[in-house]
């Protein structure tokens, strides 16, 4: 017989309907189609780990599915970053970098050179 494997939502899912709903663990398991020492064992290990009912508390499930969603949007915004990165720094059709203005050396007075400002359109 091969061993049912259940998620971690479906575990937290079926715990809450006997503390939330007031179930019976029987009542719920037969409902889920799940053995009822299973169902046991996870209401024993909600307990053990922190009520469910206590407010602030979040379940395992749903700090993994956070964690999912964090890494996603994480992973979007890496792309993003990235793509912005590597755009060109070009006018369309112009294949050379725009240069608004940048210094150059010109003779001046002949008492050597002095950094002048030009602008090239």
């Amino acid at each position: 017989m091969k061993k049912q494997r259940y998620t971690p939502e479906f575990r937290s899912e079926a715990v809450k309907l006997v503390f939330e709903q007031g179930l019976s663990q029987e009542t719920a398991a037969n409902r889920l189609a799940i053995p009822k020492g299973t169902l046991g064992n996870w209401m024993a290990q909600a307990k053990a780990s922190k009520s469910p009912s206590a407010p602030g508390a979040r379940s395992a499930a749903d700090l993994e599915a956070e964690n999912t969603r964090s890494r996603k949007e994480l992973a979007e915004a890496r792309m993003e970053r990235d793509i912005l990165k590597k755009a060109p720094r070009t006018s369309p059709g112009n294949p050379f970098p725009v240069r608004v203005h940048e210094a150059v050396a010109t003779p001046f007075s002949g008492r050597g050179y002095e950094p002048v400002v030009r602008r090239f359109t």
